[in-house]
């Protein structure tokens, strides 16, 4: 009987620990969905109050298509 409780405490520590490791991730996973959902959500009212103009940029961050009028450069001092 000794041996099939430290067997079942042994599973329960196992199972405890993998639950204290992988919660965390699945509620990120979790919340992640829910900001695509919302996002996804107001895209859709977005583009069904304005159908003629684009309300929101476009999904993939696209950059703009305007050249930059300035150049960037950098100055290192050397000895």
């Amino acid at each position: 009987m000794n041996a099939l409780m430290d067997n079942f405490v042994g599973i329960l520590t196992v199972l405890g620990i993998f639950v204290a490791v992988a919660l965390p991730s699945l509620v990120g996973l979790a919340h992640e969905r829910r900001v695509d959902r919302q996002l996804r959500e107001a895209r859709s009212r977005a583009k069904a109050h304005h159908p003629g103009r684009g309300a929101l940029p476009p999904v993939g961050g696209g950059r703009s298509s305007r050249t930059q009028a300035f150049v960037t450069t950098t100055v290192t001092a050397h000895s």
